[in-house]
């Protein structure tokens, strides 16, 4: 049974040309499945659409052997689902980075206590403790990147969702970002304009176009390439 599968979305924004016209996946346990495509295409309105962020005109939204239609089902979605934003201060507003993670824990019923020891277990595996006492804001983009991928992991999600993970990475933290998801059980939709970063990483990957979903024009491994 599929983690996630979308069948037959479409989705236009008010006054505006469709964007997606019946895209389709399916997302099996340990797949990283990898979606590219150009600038505006829908890559990022799929993953909300995965999470009840946005709402289809039309098509099924299966998440975890469930069909999700309306916000209440969406709940279990986004507690169960890490969606990783394409730009951090969207989803960092705490003043210091300890807090930020502390977040997720604390509204799932954490007590102050615990909390912290997710908070300090989850920077611990990621080798990031060194930011732990930081102001969010006075990080660098890379920095705000990493740390962001640490407040959906203290919440032990069963799938991730990342939009754009490489934005504002130097070589050294990208390759750090690599080495951290390669080492993670959970499966993973990921939507990268980054070859590199797609072949190190996908173990599957997608081409959004005219609204639809369609596999690479090869077969080869390095069809995980840009076309």
């Amino acid at each position: 049974m599929a983690l996630l599968e979308l069948t037959g979305i479409h989705f236009a924004y008010p006054h505006h040309a469709p964007v997606l016209n019946g895209a389709s996946l399916a997302l099996e346990s340990g797949e990283r499945l990898c979606i590219t495509g150009h600038n505006g295409a829908g890559k990022s309105t799929l993953l909300r659409i995965a999470v009840g962020l946005l709402k289809p005109s039309s098509g099924r939204v299966l998440a975890f052997g469930q069909e999700r239609r309306v916000e209440a089902d969406f709940h279990d979605v986004r507690r169960r689902a890490g969606f990783v934003f394409q730009d951090p201060d969207d989803q960092l507003f705490c003043p210091t980075v300890a807090e930020d993670i502390a977040f997720g824990p604390l509204n799932l019923g954490a007590n102050r206590g615990e909390a912290m020891e997710i908070v300090d277990r989850t920077l611990g595996q990621l080798g990031l403790m060194h930011l732990r006492d930081r102001i969010t804001h006075k990080l660098s983009g890379g920095e705000k990147r990493l740390v962001t991928l640490a407040t959906v992991l203290a919440m032990e999600p069963e799938l991730l969702l990342l939009d754009e993970p490489t934005n504002a990475l130097d070589e050294e933290n990208e390759a750090r970002l690599v080495d951290i998801l390669l080492g993670l059980p959970q499966a993973m939709v990921i939507v990268s304009h980054n070859p590199h970063f797609r072949l190190r990483l996908g173990t599957r990957v997608l081409r959004l176009q005219d609204g639809k979903l369609l596999p690479p024009e090869s077969n080869c491994p390095h069809a995980l390439t840009p076309q």
